[in-house]
């Protein structure tokens, strides 16, 4: 009986790696490279187009943002107001 146990693992092995081999056989999906390449081409120019945005103040409506807030001078006080 131990005999047929043994026989049992490389059985379980030899169709584990037909259902494998059947399975990366496959036709591939309807999703082509072409799809992909086009959507990589939009992704990227999207990102090399100029924001359209200043950096500086007028980005934020005039006002300071948070890291102006944090901003303390070397003795530990706020710095002076505007």
């Amino acid at each position: 009986m131990a005999a047929l146990a043994w026989l049992l693992i490389p059985f379980v092995a030899a169709v584990g790696a037909a259902v494998w081999s059947v399975w990366a056989s496959r036709k591939p999906s309807g999703f082509g490279d072409a799809d992909g390449v086009a959507g990589y081409e939009a992704f990227r120019a999207a990102m090399e187009r100029p924001h359209g945005r200043g950096t500086g103040r007028e980005d934020r409506g005039g006002r300071e943002g948070p890291a102006a807030v944090s901003r303390t001078a070397a003795d530990g006080r706020a710095p002076a107001a505007d």
